[in-house]
């Protein structure tokens, strides 16, 4: 029976872990290609769950089938404060960034608790209490159809990356800036579109995790930790390193829960960042630079 309690927990756990790696896919691709950290990537999540919401009251429709609207309206807001905002400061010290960044992460914040307040929210689909037997395991149903959302964003995003021109080129600026120019690639057109996709993986994330988790606006900065978390884990521009390390974390998290209390998985999770920056500082699949 323990045994039993022990698999149950760890499937949900991964399944979790699934949504935190695709939220921390878009902090990946953004830093991997633009070289530009976003400290308003959680602020951009709750801006997306808050858009779920918005449409599930008003027009009673699924988070899971407003994934891909949301996500085009991410991509629009991250390619325009690319285009207009972040972009002057490409070139200006890593500091100017930070500060330009975190500047917007709180305005993002404040924006949302003056429109929404500061009161949790939630969405309550039909299949919210439904849940899979499966033999002994009992997988909760709403977690089960985020893994699946999640897989099939992941894989539609790989693929865009690996078999389409666009992905090719942004590949290219990622693997070699003055290359890039000397071909003729427009660069901050490239620069935009990365932190779009970036912006659009945040939005799908969003739109899955409110199925999942009550959103507050003060919830953003939490998973703009949680993201930075991950994707070092799993290797600062690594596209997979980020979904290993998200899946990792969930893992860690739903353990911890298990066997000390809630309130502690967030001590095993940086537990696990600190031993990754000991012995693999890269991160689990991150490339060592020479």
């Amino acid at each position: 029976m323990a045994a039993d309690i022990y698999l149950n927990v760890a499937v949900s756990g991964l399944l979790t872990g699934l949504v935190y790696g695709l939220m921390a896919l878009g902090l990946s691709v953004i830093f991997g290609v633009v070289r530009v950290v976003n400290f308003a990537h959680g602020e951009m999540t709750t801006i997306a769950m808050y858009l779920a919401i918005v449409a599930f009251n008003a027009l009673g429709l699924d988070p899971l089938v407003m994934m891909v609207p949301i996500a085009a309206v991410l991509f629009a807001l991250g390619y325009a404060m690319q285009a207009g905002i972040i972009n002057p400061f490409i070139s200006r010290p890593e500091y100017s960034q930070f500060i330009l960044l975190v500047a917007i992460a709180m305005i993002m914040v404040n924006g949302l608790l003056i429109v929404f307040g500061p009161d949790a929210r939630n969405v309550q689909t039909s299949y919210s209490y439904d849940s899979f037997l499966i033999g002994r395991l009992i997988v909760d149903a709403t977690k089960v159809y985020a893994g699946i959302a999640t897989i099939l964003v992941t894989v539609a995003l790989f693929a865009f990356f690996r078999f389409t021109l666009i992905g090719k080129a942004i590949r290219a600026c990622a693997d070699n800036y003055t290359g890039a120019l000397v071909v003729g690639l427009d660069v901050k057109q490239l620069y935009a579109l990365s932190f779009g996709l970036g912006a659009a993986c945040v939005g799908a994330a969003g739109a899955i995790i409110v199925l999942i988790v009550d959103v507050t606006p003060p919830l953003g900065p939490a998973y703009t930790l949680l993201a930075f978390v991950i994707v070092i884990t799993g290797g600062m521009g690594s596209m997979p390193g980020a979904l290993l390390g998200g899946v990792l974390i969930g893992l860690t998290e739903a353990m911890a829960g298990l066997f000390f209390t809630p309130s502690a998985k967030s001590m095993f999770a940086f537990a696990i960042l600190v031993l990754v920056l000991l012995f693999r500082p890269q991160g689990i699949m991150g490339k060592r630079l020479t």
